[in-house]
């Protein structure tokens, strides 16, 4: 997923960006910010307060205090934990419990739920402000049609990151700045915001022989950068992956919320499906829209990988439908299970179960906060373009594992 996190120059906004599998969008200190992935709609974020206070953020309970957890199928979660684990096992303390974990490989829902009773801990996860309820969207993996060569229907490129794109990282300097990268240009001896969405539309941006891909529906392109990553079918019957190369530096910015303040959509009808629809019936304004968002990102073809499996995400292993999900990984741990406590799409339907947090991306910035991975396709894309739910998690460590007890507020 792609970080968007402000720098002020003093010649310009220069913009930190990341990942999801690309993607990639920041948030307000109770875990609400809505500007990211997932949400084409939502407002855009607070400014960030000057300073960050910094609070207790976990806190110990006992597994009596997970709703549902009795009743939750956590055997399901199994082959994803079993994926963290295959890094996980190199280091302490994960080691043992990820030896014992993969010797029961195909656990009930009883003989799972005993098993992490005995080897975990859960941390209830709170926001820097004492709040416990945060945000929980959803993403998916696109599938899209597309050719090797510029012909029609194919017309509109995907792109390798452009040679003059520069990444500058602070964290030398500044170990408070780890993670966080600068995107630019030279222009003369001084570095420059890089072009935005219109500019590189507009040919301004060295991308001409950058194209890895051409494919047939610029929205559906859009909505693959928003992603961050997807597959490719190409004419002859092959499938593809792209991933996630590098992005131009600028904050996400909702389309959906532009279509809603000029009155084409309302509030609660602007989800992912609206916006194509929109752009379906208004074909000579989809370039207009585009361009209110000036993040722009850049890929790069995938090895090849088990077509069934899901994609790459932060964390290094596949993702799996349903129990993958993005955090921000600052609070919780890449490849620890995390039970979350949330509803179902545009739903007051609970949804609760474990998952595993396996991918990470700039619009995750807060302790209370998941993208929760629905797979791949358009099914996938329904349920992730109206995933906009309030929530609460809980990181299962093992016992022997204690996060430090205080940590940085979200910058």
């Amino acid at each position: 997923m792609i970080e968007h996190l402000r720098w002020l120059a003093l010649t310009a906004l220069v913009l930190i960006a990341g990942c999801a599998g690309q993607p990639i969008p920041a948030g307000s200190a109770a875990g609400s910010c809505p500007a990211l992935a997932g949400c084409p709609a939502c407002p855009a974020c607070p400014a960030p307060q000057a300073t960050a206070p910094r609070v207790n953020l976990l806190e110990p309970v006992d597994f009596g205090a997970l709703p549902g957890w009795q009743n939750g199928e956590q055997a399901a979660a199994w082959p994803a934990l079993l994926a963290s684990c295959q890094a996980l096992r190199w280091r302490e303390p994960w080691r043992g419990v990820c030896m014992r974990a993969m010797d029961l490989r195909s656990p009930t829902d009883e003989e799972a739920r005993r098993f992490l009773e005995d080897n975990f801990v859960p941390w209830r996860i709170a926001n820097p402000d004492g709040t416990l309820d945060g945000l929980v969207t959803g993403y998916y993996e696109p599938v899209l049609r597309g050719s090797r060569t510029r012909i029609a229907p194919f017309l509109f490129p995907l792109y390798a990151p452009p040679d003059d794109l520069l990444t500058v990282d602070l964290s030398p300097t500044n170990p408070d700045l780890r993670g966080m990268r600068l995107r630019g240009r030279l222009d003369g001896k001084r570095i420059v915001p890089y072009y935005s969405r219109a500019e590189i539309a507009r040919g301004a941006a060295p991308v001409a022989g950058k194209e890895i891909l051409w494919v047939d529906d610029p929205i559906e392109a859009f909505f693959l950068q928003v992603q961050g990553s997807g597959r490719i079918q190409l004419p002859g019957g092959e499938t593809l992956r792209v991933g996630y190369a590098d992005q131009n530096g600028y904050p996400f910015q909702s389309i959906g919320r532009y279509l809603v303040e000029r009155g084409e959509l309302k509030l609660g009808e602007a989800s992912m499906q609206a916006i194509k629809s929109w752009a379906a019936a208004n074909p000579q304004r989809v370039q207009e829209l585009l361009d209110q968002n000036p993040s722009f990102v850049f890929f790069r073809e995938l090895p090849h990988i088990d077509p069934a499996g899901g994609p790459i995400g932060a964390f290094g292993v596949p993702l799996v439908p349903g129990r993958s999900v993005a955090v921000d990984p600052r609070y919780v741990p890449l490849g620890a299970p995390v039970f979350l406590a949330t509803t179902f799409p545009a739903s007051a339907t609970p949804l609760t179960r474990l998952v595993l947090a396996q991918d990470a991306g700039g619009a995750i910035r807060n302790p209370v906060r998941a993208d929760f991975f629905w797979g791949s396709g358009a099914d996938a894309g329904a349920q992730a373009g109206r995933m906009r739910q309030q929530g609460r998690m809980w990181v299962l460590l093992p016992k022997d594992m204690k996060p430090a007890s205080r940590v940085p507020a979200s910058p």
